[in-house]
């Protein structure tokens, strides 16, 4: 078994666990629970909880409970796999609560093989993630990021120079920013929460022409000194034919990560969006480790290997 204390206190893995970890897959147990209070006459909701099915993620068993007999519709994006759900409710209380045992089955890839792939090259569904965004001013960063990172050896290297340069620069702060809080704002404050960390980095990958998108999952492993268990926004870049997972915030572990959402910025990623008067309380939220189907309990931990579990190109890639 390939873990550390019950702690989960990070640890690295050495190249020689590599071909273990290929061989195993992690299973990981996760809820996510959401009360809101609603004013007259209602409200629509779309949420983005329920975990992405993508050819590294598997979902084994789900549940959703409505605490009304609501009529609500699940859409699932062709192309990122994110998952919707649409629902009207009434004034009043409403429980959504939502439940998932997923399979994760990383690739590694080996960092100092993986490069960048030039704009020509890119397929027509990442495009979309070179362009400036609502947060991500990556038009406003271009001299800054060129100045900073244009030097550096074309590929994974450099992507996790700028993961670092962010990491180093922005100090994690709960409640430091809002739903108004950019790019650009958080490289001037430098101070921001996951999604600031997250957006800052995608904005100056896309300053040197590096397709960078926004994810959506839940913070395991994050110091239990921040608060309790939380959604969590983390960078997914396009590399080499695929796309890995970066952590800016630095604050959890990404073998951990189970993805839920993905987009250009978090306009495209919110847990929830609300059309009405409504007053929430804090998601109440629960993660943790299960044995696999071959009966091994393996815990995430950190690795000097890069990361994903989308597996969109993988055809294409064979």
């Amino acid at each position: 078994m390939l873990a550390w204390d019950k702690n989960y206190e990070a640890s690295s893995v050495l190249p020689a666990d590599i071909h273990l970890l290929k061989a195993h897959l992690l299973r990981l147990k996760f809820s996510i629970e959401l009360n809101y209070e609603i004013d007259q006459p209602g409200s629509d909701f779309i949420f983005s909880i329920h975990a992405a099915q993508t050819r590294l993620q598997s979902v084994v068993n789900e549940s959703l409970v409505i605490s009304h007999n609501l009529s609500h519709n699940l859409y699932t994006d062709p192309v990122t796999y994110t998952r919707f759900l649409r629902l009207k409710a009434f004034s009043g209380p409403l429980r959504v609560r939502y439940e998932a045992t997923v399979d994760l089955d990383h690739y590694f890839g080996p960092p100092e093989q993986i490069k960048e792939v030039a704009v020509a090259n890119l397929p027509g569904s990442v495009l979309a993630y070179i362009y400036p965004s609502r947060y991500c001013q990556s038009d406003r960063l271009h001299r800054l990021a060129v100045k900073e990172f244009g030097h550096l050896w074309q590929g994974y290297s450099r992507v996790q120079a700028i993961r670092d340069w962010v990491l180093n620069r922005v100090t994690f702060r709960s409640n430091s920013s809002d739903s108004n809080t950019t790019a650009v704002d958080t490289l001037v404050e430098e101070v921001g929460v996951c999604r600031d960390f997250a957006h800052l980095m995608i904005a100056l990958c896309r300053a040197v022409n590096i397709p960078a998108r926004f994810a959506t999952g839940i913070d395991f492993g994050a110091d239990p000194a921040l608060g309790p268990t939380d959604f969590h926004a983390y960078v997914e870049v396009y590399l080499g034919g695929r796309w890995y997972i970066f952590d800016p915030s630095g604050v959890a572990i990404p073998m951990g990560f189970v993805r839920i959402g993905t987009g250009r910025d978090a306009a495209d990623s919110a847990f929830a969006t609300i059309f009405g008067g409504v007053r929430g309380a804090a998601p109440v939220i629960n993660i943790e480790v299960m044995q696999n189907a071959a009966g091994e309990l393996m815990v995430p931990q950190h690795v000097h290997y890069a990361l994903s579990t989308d597996g969109q190109f993988d055809q294409i890639l064979d």
